[in-house]
């Protein structure tokens, strides 16, 4: 048997002088391959293979064939589609309508995935197998995933996720012939069993109270029914929301953010000083502790800095609220760091991008880097077990249900 393999490859490659020459050896054996394969299909649709006599007065007979080009990783491949009198026969090996084969939309998508441009997938499959894939085809073929990304956003979710973080990543987006900012508003959260998972994604143009109880009404129809702990950055409108939706959650602004914030204020020479000052409330051991040293700071600074006071006065309630918990649920909430990991995700891919034609652009692409960063989220968060035994003593009756099951 390997003798006959061997003779025939040695056959086949007798007239093969260039790499080229091999492209195109094997283009033709594919090619035939196909044939041999409509042939065997329609005689399988039939009942009798060509010229058989057993056709005779069957009702239904070959009708000659019809040209179909296919885009292959073998280049533009012209095939010869049999045809029967009734009209009945559809190949199954390439179905109708079908105009590429081996994976290649499966790579497309792959690439569009990766952030490459359509410029750059155009020529990426000319010169890999010389295929000349257009842009109009590109987003034909990207459009494709978009019931996967309305399935994916409408999917049912847990009852309840003891936190969840929220945060938004801005876009620029073509609207009405003009360029303008859009933010994509991600929601990740932690579920019972401590994994990562982006519970959905809405994009807007401007946040507030109406836009997040949208949210927050989308979460609940879709199944959660309560969220202990939200932590954020400073979205507007979204604790009037979530007071309204899940009036038992409590808030957490985000620290970090609150402390960049505020050192947009202050001079060069002073940052070391204030940022001292400022680590002694948010690095305090109890509430009591952080409210004595913002005392101190606001006696030390309050004249120079009444912005930066006025801000954490404003938010101190959520600003603090890490203050009732342990160490281990302190580290997690206090800041938003966790759901930043996933924007700078989003951001390695579509950073080659400076605009996109449209909102449904921006979630395919959205949608299909979720998609592959989530794929690494298979282990529970580092100290989930310590964690959720501290949550289950702060909110037992919310997650006694959860934590039996």
């Amino acid at each position: 048997m390997q003798d006959v393999k061997d003779k025939t490859l040695k056959e086949l490659a007798k007239d093969c002088r260039t790499v080229e020459d091999v492209h195109e050896m094997l283009k033709s054996m594919f090619r035939d391959t196909l044939q041999h394969l409509f042939e065997a299909e329609i005689d399988d649709h039939l009942g009798y293979s060509k010229h058989s006599s057993e056709g005779d007065h069957t009702g239904n007979s070959r009708n000659g064939y019809s040209k179909k080009t296919i885009k292959t990783k073998f280049g533009n491949t012209e095939l010869q589609i049999p045809r029967d009198r009734n009209s009945e026969f559809e190949p199954q090996v390439i179905k109708k309508h079908e105009t590429s084969l081996n994976g290649l939309e499966e790579q497309i998508i792959g690439l569009y995935a990766k952030g490459m441009s359509t410029r750059d997938i155009e020529d990426h499959m000319r010169d890999l197998y010389g295929i000349d894939v257009s842009p109009t085809m590109v987003s034909k073929v990207t459009d494709k995933i978009m019931p996967l990304v309305t399935e994916w956003q409408c999917r049912a979710l847990d009852r309840v996720y003891p936190i969840v973080f929220l945060d938004a990543i801005h876009f620029k987006v073509r609207q009405e012939n003009r360029i303008i900012n859009k933010a994509a508003y991600s929601v990740l959260g932690i579920s019972m069993s401590g994994q990562k998972e982006i519970l959905g994604i809405w994009i807007g143009e401007h946040e507030s109270a109406s836009f997040w109880l949208g949210v927050c009404t989308d979460l609940k129809i879709r199944g959660v029914e309560d969220i202990l702990i939200a932590c954020k950055d400073g979205l507007s409108g979204f604790s009037d929301a979530i007071n309204a939706a899940f009036p038992r959650t409590q808030i957490q602004l985000c620290v970090i953010h609150q402390i960049r914030n505020s050192m947009k204020y202050v001079t060069y020479k002073e940052e070391k000083a204030v940022l001292a000052d400022l680590k002694k409330v948010y690095q305090a051991l109890t509430l009591e502790e952080a409210e004595a040293a913002f005392s101190s700071f606001k006696e030390k600074w309050g004249k120079k800095h009444p912005i930066i006071i006025r801000s954490w006065e404003t938010n101190w309630m959520e600003l603090t609220a890490y203050f009732g918990y342990p160490a281990e649920i302190r580290k997690m909430i206090y800041t938003t760091n966790i759901i930043e990991g996933y924007h700078r995700q989003l951001r390695k891919v579509t950073k080659t991008k400076t605009a996109y034609p449209s909102d449904d652009a921006l979630r395919k692409i959205i949608y299909l880097a979720t998609m592959d960063a989530s794929r690494k989220w298979t282990m529970p968060l580092r100290s989930w077990k310590e964690c959720i035994s501290q949550l289950a003593i702060h909110f037992g009756d919310r997650l006694q249900a959860e934590l039996s099951a």
